[in-house]
């Protein structure tokens, strides 16, 4: 349970870090929005055209970074969700006994 509990004091940690960075990347450019829960479209949107490597270079770079940081908070959530579980299962366990 301990180990536990200090996973999770680190994974709230790195997910406020990565917040941060994200928040960072959507100060940068105002066709980024202001959410952090998604992505940027990559793909096409119907009714939308969306802007390609040869039209603005750093914007498609500075997105795909972005993206990829979005993809890691995700991925840090979630893990961070497991690491609850166990948590919540070993304090119920601690409490039954």
């Amino acid at each position: 349970m301990l180990i536990s509990s200090l996973l999770l004091i680190i994974l709230y940690i790195s997910h406020r870090y990565i917040v941060a960075w994200i928040i960072f990347y959507n100060n940068q450019d105002e066709r980024f929005g202001s959410s952090i829960w998604r992505w940027s479209y990559d793909y096409q949107v119907i009714g939308e055209r969306d802007v390609s490597d040869l039209d603005d270079k750093p914007f498609v770079r500075k997105r795909r970074v972005r993206n990829r940081t979005v993809s890691i908070m995700y991925c840090n959530f979630f893990l961070g969700f497991f690491v609850f579980m166990s948590f919540l299962s070993n304090l119920l366990i601690l409490i039954l006994k």
